[in-house]
């Protein structure tokens, strides 16, 4: 029953998402250029890759980042400088923007060979013992998770970022993620593992 209701949760938070127009979305994005580039794949390492990601994903995060504005920090995802972003923007803003990004391929990235053996044990089968779940679960082999679910892509990201957002969610500074789990992973993983994770999903494909 709470499978079944986790999935109905699910279903309709993404059915919750406008449908958004992409051609709009472009004529809005110049001001993200400034971090995410005009490509959406970031023009430094601790920021993330937009581009590909499922739309639904990009606009609950553009709506988190305005709720954490909005509650002081009490709700939504707290990053001073995306909150700034996403206060003015309207929820159709929000809507075209993500169907724009959605639209525009991700700049290939790879993997390097010291950080297979940890990365790929965690990510395709977690660690049992210590109550790890395998990223597979959500992300999907590829690490290309789903619109459905509103599980994110995160083959190609920038380990940096990705780096950062790990251990964002370890100490609790991220907390806008379903059910906490991806903080309830975090907690789990040590600095190194975190580094291995992080550069491995990078070249998934």
């Amino acid at each position: 029953m709470k499978k079944l209701a986790l999935i109905l949760t699910l279903l309709a938070s993404c059915s919750a998402w406008a449908q958004g127009d992409a051609e709009a979305g472009k004529a809005k994005a110049a001001t993200c250029a400034a971090c995410h580039g005009a490509d959406g794949n970031g023009i430094m390492a601790q920021y993330p890759k937009i581009a590909g990601q499922h739309p639904g994903y990009l606009e609950k995060q553009l709506k988190d980042f305005k709720l954490a504005m909005t509650t002081g920090g009490k709700q939504g995802r707290n990053d001073p400088v995306m909150g700034g972003m996403a206060m003015p923007l309207t929820e159709l803003d929000m809507a075209d923007l993500a169907a724009y990004y959605s639209t525009l391929p991700i700049s290939d990235n790879t993997t390097p060979e010291s950080s297979i053996e940890v990365g790929q044990q965690l990510y395709r089968f977690g660690d049992a013992e210590r109550g790890i779940a395998a990223c597979t679960a959500c992300h999907g082999p590829r690490g290309n998770g789903t619109s459905l679910s509103g599980f994110p892509k995160i083959s190609g990201q920038n380990a940096e970022y990705v780096k950062l957002q790990l251990e964002k969610f370890r100490s609790s500074q991220r907390s806008n993620d379903m059910n906490a789990m991806m903080r309830s992973v975090a907690a789990k993983l040590s600095d190194d593992e975190i580094g291995a994770l992080s550069q491995y999903v990078g070249g998934l494909h």
